[in-house]
């Protein structure tokens, strides 16, 4: 199978609206959502522009995300099958992922490292990651500029290497330096416990 390197970006980006990679992946999406019965996690969701386009698509989505007040935006507009999780996710010492599990997990444009192994147990096996965050070369361009916001050089790809990457791209998309990549966790369930 052929790894796509290169970015996936809509003509204008996708500020205001969904990420392009959904476009892309919708299908697979879909497909692991009905195997596996189980719903999708918009993780760090702001106000739902990711899972929102899912929901649109009769997906079930959790949409979890600290602030109260993007969930209520985002309730309104939910299916019967999905619904919001209001939760702190970077409380120290706590797995706020323990016991749960989902089909797939979107993050975008969020990093929290003490999340990584959390995510890849929450997930089935079979299950699809689509991660896409700001790397260290975004400090150069614009905002954020904390280190701990973000990726250094091979850092995505690493915390999944033994998946199989379906999609995978680190560089300059129009503006922002970021990484994306979009993985499947290994049938047998096991993982790299490295950290």
């Amino acid at each position: 199978m052929t790894i796509n390197t290169s970015p996936v970006t809509g003509k204008k980006g996708h500020c205001n609206g969904h990420s392009p990679l959904l476009d892309k992946f919708l299908p697979r999406l879909t497909q692991v959502t009905k195997q596996t019965g189980l719903p999708i996690l918009d993780l760090a969701c702001g106000f739902g522009r990711n899972g929102l386009y899912l929901n649109k698509h009769k997906l079930p989505v959790v949409f979890a995300d600290r602030s109260n007040d993007s969930l209520q935006e985002i309730t309104p507009q939910l299916t019967s099958q999905s619904n919001t999780w209001p939760i702190d996710l970077e409380l120290s010492g706590q797995n706020p992922l323990q016991d749960k599990q989902f089909s797939a997990i979107l993050v975008f444009r969020y990093l929290h490292r003490p999340l990584f192994e959390a995510i890849k147990q929450a997930l089935v096996p079979g299950g699809l990651i689509i991660y896409e965050t700001f790397t260290v070369a975004q400090a150069e361009l614009g905002r954020p500029k904390n280190p701990d916001f973000l990726l250094k050089p091979g850092e995505l790809l690493s915390q999944f290497d033994n998946w199989q990457a379906l999609h995978q791209f680190e560089g300059i998309d129009k503006t922002s330096a970021i990484a994306q990549l979009v993985a499947v966790k290994p049938e047998d369930g096991r993982i790299d416990q490295r950290g």
